[in-house]
């Protein structure tokens, strides 16, 4: 906006805002414009409300925070308005009342104004703030009430509905509604002021300022005004006294007598309209008097608006319109109604109210009850044009289309039926002609529609046609009541019956019968015999009842019933359809006498003609009028029939007797028995409906005689499904259901469907309905009594039972799907439906066997996914019947007891696979969470269920042991475990591939699985289900511990099959062993692990070890700690499982009890003659070394004697030069003892050692080294490789010494000895060491194989990496040559690579990271050995000379670029390819990367003018063009450092942190690829930029948008960071340059000055440095030409932009080039420099003619591009 500061322009006076032009319109004219509107009539009244003259005296009088909500509330802007009123509200609310009274004065003025808002939110929220205003004041607001009581009343008939809720709302508050009449009756005047201005006087432009309101909305506002005012007439009469009324008749009259007034009738808008009609409604109810005065305008305004069908403004005009027609009797006088009114109505009624009849047509019956003789005679032309158009209106589309619509009009036009009928009962010619006219040509033609219309059938048509007959009868004395004019509705009666019956016959007679039609007419006819049933099924909408209703003839005779028929609502049709009012059915003869007639008229044609369209309407007839009369006349018309019985049927006299029964037998049974019948519904209705007229004896033998009949299945189905449809129809047949003949047909079903791969019928209906009748006998119960017999229902349940254990053993899917699948249903509706149903052993089996199904695997069952769901829920089922009738005991042999050992035993024998597992604890964890829900909380039902399924001691000691051995290798490797096995063969440690589960897993998963389940699952109580007797389960904690057993074991295992990792995850995923480590207490836990621990050691030790790391017992419970063991001496004398468990609680321990085992170790080391446990104290002695314990030095001395003693008395404990294949494991567990000892000594207290010493120490390693380099062939054995492993570890610890002795032992030590180390030991070791890897990937070529030594590979490469360069380069490698092999290296060096390159790309990690270590010495040492590279073409005129990179390693690259290729082919460049760790594409990978970090590492130690050559090599091969493709596939797309957020600012990425590529790194190796691809990225950008920039151009253009986003976001910034850096820390000098950086603006400034000449260059990094080309600035030049300053400057950008070197070196080669020019060499005149700008050579070659020199490589492109051999200077041919 403006802003209060800013300057105003020159001759603008005007306010900048509202307020402010308030006051200053104050100052001018001396008041506040008090009008309301923005009229421009004159007026010496200020407005509606008194004007507030004066702001200052608002400003005295008014809070100052109401003060500017108040001035808010006069702003343009809606949504400040708004707010403000809101916040006014607020304010009303939480202000004293005293401070809220001070705004009343002003408060009508802005109510007035923002009362009539144009928006309607602002309306609203002023109402509700009014609300708040009135609580507070209460009675103050009486003195105001009158300036606000008009805008309140329009208000209350706001068209927005929230709006005027929200104003009749504050009405309620304020005036309780005994006291609103007198608040109307005091503001009347008022109130009508307002109303009668805003209809007569206001206009669109008044009510609002055209200037600053648009058009529409002031149009919005006037129709919104007009409309509330009419209605505010209306409210205003309605709550005035009548004496109040009388008082305004005077102003009342006035106000009708405006031609304006009277025009709202013909208004535009139909909300106007609308308003208008329900003022003259209100008008003629409460003041009469002034319609009938106003009739000659009233009556046409009314009566000739009936056409107006707007859905608004209908429903008004026809309560006007009878408002009128009654108030008004001489009103037709006014309007012709033949030729204004009728024409109208007709059209209307033809078109069906024009969707409008549901408002419409209720009122056509009062209407017509007011028109006088003079409009509808003659009579009967007046209705007979009547009922025409109404009935012709319900072909109209809305009538078609609308259900509604239709039953509108459908009662509008019986209702008047009715009425016409009634007021024409005289016998005279004339009344007898309407009638019959009525009858004949009105209802039975649309009786006649409606049986051909399905909408008019389901309409309430053929329930008002039978009411109306009732009445008729009523009045015919057929039913108790008036019996008035009973001949003339007698022959009303007749005439309707024998008209009816033609109608029927004409669509019943013929052989083509519609079936809708016949449909049509039973419904009929059953409505007419039970009324009610119909209206139980149509809920019909209640419409709207009328202001007016007439009363019959013979209640206007009584006095006062002209004003009662006023008063007196109408009943609209819908409510005498209400099933309160006792519907009566018609009682006439004609009906039985129709039905029967159909009925004959049916039988012939169906023993004629076989016709199945009449046998289904027979059957409708049959249902509704199964009586005596009906089944007589259809046994007669039998007799009349001539045909001969096939025989006699037994009891035939009794047949005679009983018409229903002749009929049954002769007839039905018949139909029923009849082949190729589809539908045999409307028969199984037929037979039931004849039943109703036989005793239960013959209801017994006939449905007997049907069930030997050999009928369909379907048939049983249908006839016992009728027979349950309602309590008297099944105590009827029950003795039939519970019958033999039924029971035993049953049971021969049950067998034909179960047999299995039988002769089974493979109709699918035969199938579906036999499960089904199955099924529903099954589980059909009638009070606690099964349907049919008990012994067979038992019968059948054991037939299931026995075909469900067949279909276990069978693979045949396509036979045991379907029929496992019906069993399910069936046994699902059994157990759900039946009561104690499981009380039934034949059941309880059948359920064991269910839960058997869902508990296998389907893979040998073929059983579908859906049916295995199916199964599950039949046994939630079964179970939840079950627990409910057993209560909380499982009894022996039963369903619980069974489940329990049968699932036991697939445990401990059965070998399952995870997938079996899986389904198995499914199946089980369903089971327990069925009886946790069903069970009561104390019950001990689970718990019994739970210690069933437990194995016990035994058995779990039986399958513990039988656990696969192999995971003692990886403890024993890492340290963690002491452990002495004699295992006698390598097959021992062989994995055997199987998909199978040891037993103890898969038991420890599933009773895990199943506790926790029991334990998590909630009841309705607050405790969970298993909280309260989870304690008491028995041996849980053996239970939890086992679990953690197999946890421990999974994780031991390396290189494990798939399925023991497959089921690591499956328990992390259920969450355990966590979830149950709260089930039992730590303590007891503790307990159970150190006593398994010290009885066997082993696992059980490094699970107790996990349990403590877990809980942290160790620091926060050390007296429970403390108390697992007692005292240290305790576990003395030690064995192998005391040892296991010392070795776990040995770091916990205090350091007083480990004195205490230190003391006890030394002792048995010293007296070593004495014990027969010398290694199990020296690894004692060991495991307290190694947590810290402080030790004197003159026990480590006397110990290190004693093992010096050894070495000479027991040299056989050292395995010096033996076979270890042959050495046991105690004897190789000795001598590691002996390393870590001595190890331990080299790193924590060297100053033990003397000369002596030391030469045992260091000797005894290099005989250890010795010993092991010539067991590699019994590397497979762990403590073999043991062995190898801790002497590596001593070679390592001995380095690192010798590299950095520590200060206090560099004074005690020989002086010898350093010496000895470096010129004999260094040399010994690493010729043994060196071949050694070579050898183990020799001997142990799979590296998959569970045999192969990886620990000894990865403990070797540590100590190889300390292996110096002279070593390397002078190794005693057997010679390995490649034949055809260029190379200028040593023989040492040529085999150095030819051996360890191929080992890059070794599938063993360690052993690529060792052999990347080691080639990463000696790459810088290779170029010096190219000398000054490939000399042989620089005197020819060829192509430029190029030198190979060493060919071990480029033929490394090569092999591995197809296979890196084929690894990432489906990767496009930018995404990110995932890599395994550990896999095969990870070590091909990880070699490729590591082969091109040695190329790199080799091309930044190479010199200028070799690095010019390499770089066309590796050109020309393609490499660096398939390497960068290829790390744009292996680096994420953001490289952020691992545990930091991706947008973080100042994130660590792969390019600001360093690699580690440490040899026995195992943490982390997910993102090592991705590191090594950033780090060989950042490489290739800063040593050969030139070649990358040159990539980068030949890309297409969405891999250069990738590349270089990545590289400006990530590498850029880095980059330049560092070239800077190197500029500013370089320590090379120049003569007469000097180089100077600045690292905010990325610039290099060079300053070159000679004698008088003086050059400043200024390099430019630009953002996407390197890709980008550096440019280069002149800065000042002083005595240099100008075309000289641009032939240097060009040469700059050339060296910068095509050398593949830092910017120090490019300087160096321009400031070279500077030198030569001024030395005298000329420039090549063909690229004017003196130096080249990529191989960096002089101009040598001359022309003979001009003698001018030119660069070979510059002549050569010279050559070439022209296709000429001439100088390019003189032109002659150069030569």
């Amino acid at each position: 906006m403006g802003g209060k500061n800013k300057q105003r322009t020159k001759g603008n006076v005007r306010p900048s805002s509202s307020g402010r032009a308030a006051d200053l319109l104050a100052r001018e004219t001396g008041v506040v414009p008090g009008f309301v509107g923005f009229g421009s009539s004159v007026t010496t009244e200020p407005g509606y409300v008194p004007a507030v003259h004066g702001a200052e005296e608002i400003d005295n009088l008014v809070d100052a925070e109401f003060r500017l909500v108040l001035r808010k509330l006069t702003k343009r802007d809606a949504v400040t308005r708004l707010k403000a009123v809101q916040e006014f509200g607020t304010m009303c609310q939480e202000r004293d009342a005293e401070v809220v009274k001070g705004v009343l004065p002003y408060w009508p003025r802005i109510y007035c104004k923002i009362s009539v808002d144009h928006d309607r939110r602002v309306r609203e929220a002023s109402h509700q703030a009014f609300e708040q205003l009135v609580l507070k004041v209460r009675r103050s607001l009486a003195p105001f009430l009158k300036g606000i009581m008009g805008h309140w009343v329009l208000a209350q008939c706001d068209t927005y509905g929230p709006a005027a809720s929200a104003a009749c709302q504050v009405f309620q508050a304020a005036f309780p509604p005994s006291k609103q009449s007198e608040a109307f009756s005091f503001c009347r005047d008022e109130i009508l002021n307002v109303l009668q201005d805003t209809l007569l006087k206001e206009t669109a432009d008044s009510l609002s300022d055209p200037q600053g309101v648009p058009e529409e909305e002031r149009e919005a506002k006037y129709l919104r005004m007009l409309t509330s005012a009419l209605l505010g007439v209306k409210r205003l009469l309605s709550l005035l006294s009548q004496t109040d009324r009388q008082a305004l008749e005077e102003r009342l009259a006035n106000l009708i007598s405006q031609g304006k007034f009277w025009k709202y009738g013909k208004h535009k808008t139909p909300q106007v309209r609308g308003a208008f009609f329900e003022v003259v409604s209100a008008l003629c109810q409460y003041a009469p008097g002034l319609v009938q005065a106003e009739a000659a305008r009233a009556c046409p305004a009314v009566l000739l608006s009936i056409d107006d069908t707007d859905p608004i403004a209908l429903p008004p005009i026809w309560e006007s319109v009878l408002h009128i027609v009654s108030t008004v009797p001489v009103c037709w006088t006014h309007v012709n109604a033949r030729k204004g009114f009728l024409p109208k109505l007709w059209s209307l009624l033809k078109e069906g109210g024009k969707g409008m009849a549901t408002a419409l047509h209720p009122n056509l019956m009062p209407l017509i009850s007011k028109l006088p003789e003079e409009v509808t005679e003659p009579a009967i032309d007046f209705y007979t044009t009547f009922f025409t158009a109404l009935i012709q209106g319900l072909s109209s589309e809305r009538a078609v289309a609308s259900p509604s619509e239709s039953a509108a009009i459908v009662s509008a036009t019986i209702e008047c039926l009715r009425y016409c009928v009634l007021h024409n009962t005289d016998k005279e010619e004339e009344q007898e002609k309407i009638r019959t006219m009525l009858i004949s040509k009105q209802l039975l033609p649309l009786l006649d529609s409606a049986l051909g219309s399905t909408s008019l059938q389901n309409g309430p048509l053929f329930l008002l046609v039978t009411e109306m007959l009732v009445s008729w009868e009523k009045r015919a004395g057929l039913h108790d009541g008036d019996t008035s004019n009973e001949e003339v509705f007698l022959r009303l009666l007749a005439d309707f019956w024998e008209e009816l019956s033609f109608l029927f016959v004409r669509y019943v007679d013929t052989v083509e019968a519609e079936p809708k039609a016949l449909e049509g007419v039973a419904t009929l006819l059953q409505v007419m015999r039970y009324p009610e049933r119909a209206i139980r099924k149509k809920q019909l909408h209640k419409r709207k009842s009328a202001k007016i209703c007439f009363a019959e003839p013979e209640d206007m005779e009584r006095p006062g019933a002209e004003e009662a028929s006023v008063e007196k609502p109408i009943q609209p049709a819908s409510d005498l359809l209400e099933p309160q009012r006792a519907m009566v059915s018609v009682k006439t003869r004609h009906l039985e006498e129709v039905v029967c007639q159909q009925a004959q008229v049916c039988l012939v044609y169906v023993t004629d003609n076989n016709s199945e369209r009449h046998l289904v309407f027979l059957s409708k007839l049959l249902r509704s009028f199964h009586t005596p009369r009906v089944f007589t006349m259809l046994v007669k018309l039998e007799d009349t029939i001539a045909h001969e019985a096939a025989e006699q049927k037994p009891g035939e006299e009794e047949t005679l007797t009983n018409p229903a029964m002749q009929f049954l037998l002769e007839r039905v049974v018949a139909w029923l028995a009849e082949e190729g019948r589809s539908d045999t519904s409307h028969i199984v209705e037929m037979l039931f409906s004849s039943l109703y007229c036989c005793s239960r004896q013959e209801t017994t033998r006939i449905l007997n005689h049907i069930t030997t009949m050999d009928l369909q299945w379907g048939i049983i189905l249908q006839i016992i499904q009728r027979a349950c449809a309602d309590s008297d129809t099944l105590e009827s047949c029950n003795d039939w259901l519970k019958g033999s003949v039924l029971g035993e047909r049953l049971l021969g079903l049950a067998e034909e469907l179960c047999k299995v791969g039988g002769s089974q019928s493979t109709n699918a209906s035969f199938s579906s309905h036999s499960w089904t009748l199955i099924s529903l006998v099954l589980s059909q119960h009638h009070n606690n009594e099964p349907l049919i017999g008990e012994v067979y229902m038992q019968k059948i349940l054991e037939k299931l039972h026995a075909t469900l254990l067949e279909s276990k053993s069978l693979s045949d899917a396509g036979n045991v799907e379907p029929l496992v699948s019906f069993i399910c249903d069936v046994a699902s509706t059994f157990f759900s439906s039946v009561r104690d149903c499981l009380l039934l052993a034949s059941a309880e089996e059948l359920l064991f066997t269910t839960f058997q199904l869902t508990a296998q695997d389907q893979t040998p069952t073929h059983l579908s996914d859906s049916l295995l769901g199916k199964l599950r829920k039949v046994c939630v089922t079964g179970v939840q019947s079950l627990v409910h009738h057993s209560g909380s005991k499982i009894r022996e042999g039963g369903f619980l007891y069974s489940t329990a050992l049968w699932v036991k035993n697939q445990l401990l024998s059965a070998s399952l696979d995870i997938k079996s597992l899986q389904v198995l604890v499914l199946a089980v964890q369903n089971l327990v969470e069925t009886l946790n829900s069903v069970c009561h909380q104390d019950s001990p039902l689970l718990i019994h269920f739970l210690s069933l399924l437990t194995p016990n001691q035994l058995e779990w000691t039986r399958i513990r042991q039988a656990l696969p051995t192999q995971w003692v290798k990886s403890p024993l490797l890492h340290g963690r475990l002491w452990m002495v096995s004699d295992y006698p063969c390598m097959d021992v440690w062989k994995f055997k591939v199987s998909s199978r589960l040891p037993a103890h897993l898969s038991a420890c998963a599933l009773l895990g699985r199943v506790v926790h389940t029991a334990a998590t699952v909630p009841r309705d109580q607050e405790e969970t289900a298993f909280s309260s007797s989870s304690s008491h389960l028995p041996n849980l904690k053996f239970t939890v511990a086992e679990l953690l057993y197999a946890v421990q074991w999974c994780k031991e295992m390396e290189c494990s099959p798939a399925v023991v990792a497959d089921y690591h995850n499956l328990l992390a995923d259920w969450e355990l062993p966590t979830a149950l480590l709260h089930q039992v207490t730590t303590k007891e836990l503790l307990e159970t692990l150190y006593t398994r621990s010290l009885e066997d050691g082993g696992l059980w030790s490094l699970t107790l070890d996990s349990c403590i790391q877990t809980s942290d017992l160790a620091n926060t419970d050390n007296t429970s700690f403390r108390m697992l063991y007692g005292s240290a001496d305790s576990l003395f004398p030690v064995s192998q499982s005391t040892l296991s468990t010392l070795q776990v609680l040995c770091p916990a321990m205090t350091d007083e009890e480990r004195d205490t085992l230190i003391a006890l170790a030394t002792a048995g080391i010293i007296n070593w003659q004495e014990t027969d446990s010398v290694c199990g104290c020296l690894s004692v002695l060991l495991c307290c070394l190694e947590a810290k314990t402080p030790v004197q030095e003159e026990i480590l001395q006397a110990i290190l004697a004693t093992m010096m003693q050894w070495r000479s008395c027991k040299e056989d404990w050292f395995l010096f030069s033996s076979d270890l294949s042959k050495a046991s494991s105690a004897q190789l567990i000795l001598t590691v003892e002996m390393m870590r000892f001595l190890s331990w000594l080299v790193t924590h207290s060297p100053a033990v050692l003397g000369g002596s010493q030391w030469d045992f120490l260091l000797c005894s390693m290099l005989a250890w080294l010795e010993t092991a380099s010539e067991n590699v062939s019994s590397l497979w054995n762990p403590w073999v490789q043991l062995f190898a492993c801790e002497d590596a570890a001593l070679i390592v610890n001995l380095n690192r010494f010798f590299a950095a002795p520590p200060a206090d032992a560099l004074d005690k030590l020989p002086s010898e000895l350093k010496g000895e180390w470096t010129d004999f030991f260094i040399e010994g070791i690493y010729n043994l060491l060196l071949p050694l890897p070579v050898r183990i990937s020799d001997t142990f070529n799979e590296p998959d194989d569970p045999l192969f030594p990886l620990a000894v590979l990865r403990s070797v490469g540590v100590a190889l990496t300390y292996i110096p360069v002279q070593q390397l380069s002078q190794n005693s490698l057997p010679a390995r040559f490649i034949a055809d092999q260029k190379t200028n290296l040593p023989e040492s060096l040529q085999t150095l690579l030819n051996t360890l390159s191929p080992l890059l790309l070794f599938k063993a990690r360690p052993l690529q990271i060792t052999v990347y270590h080691l080639m990463d010495k000696i790459m810088p040492q290779l170029p010096e050995c190219d000398g000054e590279g490939d000399v042989s073409k620089t005197d020819d005129d060829t192509e430029e000379p190029c030198l190979s990179p060493p060919m071990p390693v480029m033929s490394l690259l090569s092999a591995c670029e197809d296979l890196c290729e084929s690894i990432l082919a489906g990767v496009q460049v930018g995404e990110f390819a995932a890599v395994q760790p550990l896999s095969a594409e990870y070590s091909c990978i990880l070699g490729y990367l590591l082969a091109w970090k040695l190329l790199l590492t080799f091309f930044k130690s190479s010199p200028s003018h070799l690095r010019v050559q390499y770089s066309l090599y590796l050109k020309r091969s393609r490499s660096l063009h398939k390497l960068l493709l290829n790390l744009f596939k292996m680096m994420p797309e953001t490289p952020v450092y691992p545990g930091q957020g991706a947008d973080s600012k100042d994130a660590k990425t792969f390019f600001t942190e360093s690699l580690s590529l440490a040899v026995d790194k195992t943490e982390g190796l997910q993102w090592e690829l991705p590191h090594l691809a950033c780090s060989v990225y950042y490489s290739a950008v800063q040593d050969l930029p030139a070649m990358v920039r040159l990539w980068w151009n030949s890309q297409e253009k969405r891999v250069c948008a990738v590349v270089e986003k990545f590289t400006i976001k990530y590498v850029s910034p880095v980059l330049s960071a560092q070239e800077i850096s190197s500029v500013h820390s370089s320590t090379q000098t120049f003569d007469s340059m000097t180089v100077k950086a600045r690292s905010a603006a990325r610039e290099v400034i060079a300053t070159y000055s000679v004698d008088d000449i003086f050059i400043e260059l200024v390099i430019q990094l630009p953002q996407s440095y390197p890709l980008g080309s550096i440019t280069v600035e002149s800065g000042r030049r002083v005595g240099v030409s100008v075309q000289q300053w641009r032939n240097w400057m060009l040469q700059l950008s050339t060296y910068l932009t095509h050398q593949n070197g830092s910017i120090m070196e490019g300087l160096a080669l321009w400031k070279n080039n500077v030198d030569k020019r001024f030395e005298g060499v000329e420039d090549c005149m063909i690229c004017f420099s003196v130096i080249h700008g990529s191989n960096y050579s002089l101009p040598k070659k001359a022309c003979r003619t001009c003698k001018k020199k030119f660069h070979s490589a510059c002549l050569y492109k010279w050559f070439t591009s022209s296709n000429k051999s001439t100088c390019p200077l003189c032109r002659e041919t150069f030569f």
